[in-house]
């Protein structure tokens, strides 16, 4: 952390701050933003869960209905704390809980009014899934037809241009507004950008305001994502192959993968070994190399097994795919 600050004072040095998340880095950041996402107009808050909670209830108000469509397992639902219902009074239908991305006919299959439907790209609880593109493209027409606004839950929208094959830009005209985070593999110290209209951005601010979200100065954050958009942005293709390559060279080891090509540079491992075991071998190899190689361990659906998230970094990209390999492998021999 102490290193990642320094490198981040150094770019502070030429930054201009903001005031009240108005000027300066925090402008130029969201300017990037939206033109990288082919959208009018952009604004940058302290974090996600407050983005979407404001485009969200933006459209509940303009639709003057609180029905909004989202997976039973996106994030919206599973790690907010029923916040779309607790703070705004929004209304979940749920489109789909089984783990994959939601299809047209189950859009279709809600009755009447929607305020707006939200789809998460990709979807990470099942394993960071995305649907191909000519799915996406689908599903977005359905929404279109229905006449309802469709928002994407992006927060690791830049993993998965790889995958789909298709720019930004491209991805985001599918849909009325983008949520992007800059936290995750950007390596950001926090917040997000929601683009959209300029008359649903410039809403979105009042309810920024309303949930506290405009800060003195929103400036380190801004520097932060600046920084990981010139730096990490780039190396998304080289992210996911090697996502692939070590899903590949995992499953030889005896570990499972979901999926099993992975969607974007993160997936999900698993063990034949229980929680205890597999956290046991990767606390004692932390302890002889220093080294951490994995997040915790949780229980499977499977009686005996276990499960992990991995995430390829740059930081990755200097490993040496046999010596990952190798690495994995020693947590599954006694």
């Amino acid at each position: 952390m102490a290193d990642r600050l320094r490198r981040l004072a150094e770019v502070t040095a030429e930054a201009d701050a903001d005031i009240y998340g108005t000027g300066g880095e925090v402008a130029a950041l969201e300017q990037e933003v939206a033109e990288l996402l082919g959208k009018p107009a952009a604004v940058f808050m302290p974090s996600g869960i407050m983005a979407q909670q404001s485009v969200l209830r933006v459209y509940a108000d303009r639709a003057g209905t609180s029905r909004v469509a989202v997976h039973g397992q996106s994030h919206l639902l599973v790690h907010e704390l029923n916040a779309l219902e607790e703070v705004h009074q929004l209304r979940i239908e749920r489109l789909t809980s089984e783990p994959r991305q939601p299809r047209p006919d189950e859009l279709q299959a809600i009755p009447g009014k929607l305020a707006a439907v939200s789809l998460e790209l990709p979807l990470r609880d099942p394993g960071f899934l995305l649907p191909t593109w000519d799915e996406l493209v689908v599903f977005a027409e359905a929404c279109a037809a229905r006449g309802v606004p469709l928002h994407l839950d992006g927060a690791r929208l830049w993993e998965s241009t790889p995958y789909l094959e298709h720019s930004l830009a491209e991805i985001s005209a599918l849909a009325s507004s983008v949520y992007v985070s800059f936290y995750k593999v950007l390596g950001g110290l926090a917040g997000a950008i929601l683009a959209g209209p300029e008359d649903v951005i410039a809403e979105t601010r009042r309810w920024q305001r309303r949930l506290g979200g405009n800060l003195f100065t929103l400036a380190p954050y801004a520097v932060a994502a600046r920084e990981g958009l010139r730096t990490v942005l780039p190396l998304m293709d080289d992210l996911y192959d090697r996502a692939v390559q070590i899903a590949v060279s995992l499953q030889g080891e005896g570990f499972r993968v979901v999926p099993e090509s992975p969607h974007t540079n993160s997936f999900q491992l698993y063990a034949p070994r229980r929680v205890e075991v597999m956290e046991a071998a990767a606390v004692a190899r932390m302890e002889r190399t220093r080294e951490s190689i994995c997040g915790p361990w949780h229980p499977a659906a499977v009686p005996g097994w276990s499960w992990t998230e991995l995430v390829v970094t740059p930081t990755t990209l200097d490993w040496p795919l046999d010596e990952i390999t190798k690495a994995f492998g020693e947590l599954l021999r006694p």
